[in-house]
């Protein structure tokens, strides 16, 4: 480290967090309440606090200074002054080494002790308690970074969001066994964006990547006293720090060459971010970073009780956003990853609890508003997972324009009829339509509805067809955790069996869900694996499995079933991307006709009479026909229909539009039967499964 000046320069207090200039670097860290903060210097290893200096100024409630000759590399963390009041919601403790809020770098991991809780563990007064150790040991520490990097001519995809696929995965567990890549790039960003990886993406007909929390978290002390780890990330450490175990270089230019990598191959990077809470936890929880330097602005307190946080996110705190300088945080972190990484949207952990404001849930609240206004973020693909445990907290289709909706009305309506459950005809049919009763307003396009068979909370698809019970043994709280209604079944035998005909029910089950995925309106997210047959072995909330019950087992894809998954998905996809009908960009209503005397959307039974009012609802009738048209060209449009039988035995389907140049695109039950002409008027659909058809045909001016 080169010699540095003794004390700080003024500096200014703006842009917060530690920005070099060339000559040397500015600090800036908001605190509302604190009444002086130390920056701290530390040796090249992070272990020996070699300097420690107050912030000179404080302007508008940011404390700043200036170093001159500090680098990149500079590695800093902040001590804070100021009253300790658990009760009026203040718990600051100079003694604890603080990360900056706004690190984009961490050097070392955090080591459990004692000494990072401000009170004294066990004290007779809990958290009313205060600790002298020094913490600065087992913390990890900022690092200044410079972000410059040489994009070339990196353009993001911009796929339209009517054509976008959605493949979710765990960055970590995505590539952890795969034995085609160097072992040290194996679970990191340098794997994710390896050759085969791409192209295995490619060929899927995957757009985007929707990758799990990628911002540096914490390893939960009581999940390392049982064994376990924090494998999904949900506990943020650090805003605009990436998490240092994803880096196989260490270095953050990592990601924007995996990035770069993506994009030239027409993939986009969606990431799953954590802003509603943070690893610090409930008030018996670590000092690490927002809670020693404003505990009572960084986080919502009960009024009254502000020795206590409000939980509405069930991990111990909730991120206040309705503070400006909170809600600055966030979006000053959004942006960061859009322009410094040049990702392509965000999906927002807990949504409702962003959307929260001191009324209740809003659709108009400031996050949202800040969010919609921006001119960088509300061009991104946003997505919110639209429910949390606080009040009125599940909110399905009420977020605002501009986002769309994770919709687990789609997850259990499509794995409820695949099942057999009686009279879910009409759910089925709103689910294929987009879910217009929850999507179709204030302008929203059926892309607001996010439709997925399976989430990395939950079943795989594997396990869904192939256990009626969850199975979390491992996660040592026995069997407590994780959702109870999976809406799943095992068909004969709970978990793997040698039986064939159980084995191949299973897999036409999966091939007539993914089919419906696919055929949806809507945008379709897979989960990595599921692709190949991934199992979990039953646990459906492997959060803390960082092994193999969770990482992507790719042999499976060597093997015969789990390669012939494969091509059916990708023909799927690749028949979704060539007929519009299936991935409308608005919703449709039967109110136009593209072809003559044929609407935009119509549906039938198994002997093409239409149903009206008294037919859906029928507990005995688990048969559809869905016949979508649309214009294609000027003077063509074309014509898709899709059969389900939901029922256990081979059904016969007369066909809507018999004259139509019908093509047999798609069987489930006999996946690799080539595009073929239909002949006749009459197709058989075998039980369980679904098939696909289309036509081509000229077309005619659309009338209303």
């Amino acid at each position: 480290m080169p010699l540095l000046p003794d004390r700080l320069l003024p500096g200014r207090p703006d842009p917060l967090g530690a920005t070099w200039d060339g000559l040397g670097v500015n600090f800036a860290v908001f605190s509302a309440h604190a009444t002086q903060i130390d920056l701290c210097l530390f040796d090249a290893g992070g272990r020996r606090e070699v300097a420690r200096m107050p912030l000179p100024e404080c302007t508008d409630e940011v404390f700043h200074g200036y170093l001159p000759e500090a680098r990149p590399g500079l590695i800093y963390g902040y001590r804070a002054h100021g009253p300790y009041q658990p009760e009026r919601g203040h718990r600051f403790n100079p003694h604890k080494l603080l990360l900056d809020p706004y690190t984009r770098q961490l050097q070392g991991a955090l080591r459990w002790s004692d000494a990072l809780f401000g009170h004294r563990l066990g004290a007779a007064r809990a958290d009313l308690s205060f600790d002298r150790r020094d913490s600065a040991a087992a913390m990890p520490k900022s690092v200044v970074v410079d972000d410059t990097f040489n994009w070339g001519d990196d353009r993001p995809p911009a796929v339209p969001w009517d054509q976008t696929v959605i493949y979710e995965a765990h960055l970590r567990g995505l590539t952890l066994l795969r034995e085609d890549l160097p072992l040290r790039e194996c679970g990191t960003f340098a794997a994710l964006a390896s050759p085969p990886m791409i192209a295995h993406l490619q060929r899927l007909g995957v757009t985007a990547v929707e990758l799990l929390p990628v911002h540096a978290f914490l390893q939960d002390r009581f999940l390392v006293e049982k064994g376990l780890r924090n494998y999904w990330g949900y506990s943020t450490l650090a805003f605009f720090a990436p998490e240092p175990s994803y880096l196989s270089t260490s270095q953050n230019d990592e990601i924007r060459v995996a990035i770069r990598r993506l994009h030239a191959a027409g993939i986009e990077v969606i990431l799953d971010v954590v802003y509603n809470h943070t690893c610090e936890g409930s008030e018996l929880g670590p000092t690490l970073s927002w809670r020693g330097l404003d505990n009572a602005s960084y986080y919502r307190l009960i009024p009254g009780h502000e020795r206590h946080f409000i939980n509405d996110t069930g991990c111990g705190n909730t991120v206040n956003l309705s503070h400006p300088r909170v809600l600055q945080m966030v979006m000053d972190s959004l942006r960061y990853w859009a322009t410094a990484f040049r990702v392509d949207g965000f999906r927002f952990d807990l949504a409702s609890t962003l959307g929260r404001e001191g009324t209740g849930f809003d659709p108009g609240s400031g996050f949202f508003d800040a969010v919609r206004q921006d001119p960088i973020l509300s061009r991104l693909k946003l997505i919110a997972e639209p429910w949390d445990i606080g009040p009125g907290g599940y909110q399905l289709g009420n977020h605002p324009p501009g986002f769309s909706e994770w919709n687990d009305h789609y997850r259990d309506g499509v794995r409820r009829f695949w099942r057999g459950d009686p009279g879910r005809r009409a759910d089925l049919a709103a689910r294929l339509s987009g879910s217009g009763e929850l999507f179709d307003r204030r302008r929203r396009r059926p892309w607001a509805s996010v439709n997925f068979l399976a989430s990395h909370d939950g079943f795989t698809l594997q396990d869904l067809v192939s256990y009626r019970e969850k199975h979390n043994e491992a996660n040592g709280e026995d069997n407590r955790d994780g959702h109870g209604a999976n809406h799943s079944a095992n068909w004969g035998v709970e978990g793997p069996t040698e039986d064939p005909e159980i084995n191949a029910l299973r897999e036409r089950l999966k091939r007539a869900m993914l089919l419906t995925l696919l055929a949806s309106h809507g945008t379709p997210m897979l989960l990595a694996g599921d692709e190949f047959g991934r199992t979990q072995r039953g646990n459906n909330n492997a959060y803390c499995q960082d092994n193999d019950v969770s990482w992507v087992d790719w042999s499976l894809l060597a093997r015969p079933e789990g390669e012939a998954l494969t091509r059916f998905i990708a023909r799927a996809a690749e028949l979704r991307r060539r007929h519009p009908t299936l991935r409308s960009a608005t919703f449709l209503h039967g109110l136009t006709e593209p072809l003559p005397g044929v609407p935009d959307v119509a549906w039938f039974d198994e002997h093409a009479k239409l149903l009206v009012s008294e037919d859906w609802h029928h507990p005995d009738h688990p048969l559809l026909a869905l016949r979508r048209a649309g214009p294609i060209r000027d003077d063509m449009a074309e014509a898709t229909l899709l059969l389900i039988n939901g029922s256990p035995d081979d059904r016969v389907f007369a066909l809507p539009s018999p004259d139509f140049p019908w093509i047999a695109a798609l069987d489930s039950a006999d996946p690799e039967a080539p595009e073929a002409p239909v002949g006749g008027t009459r197709v058989i659909v075998s039980g369980r499964s679904a098939r696909l058809l289309a036509a081509v045909l000229p077309a005619k001016e659309p009338t209303s």
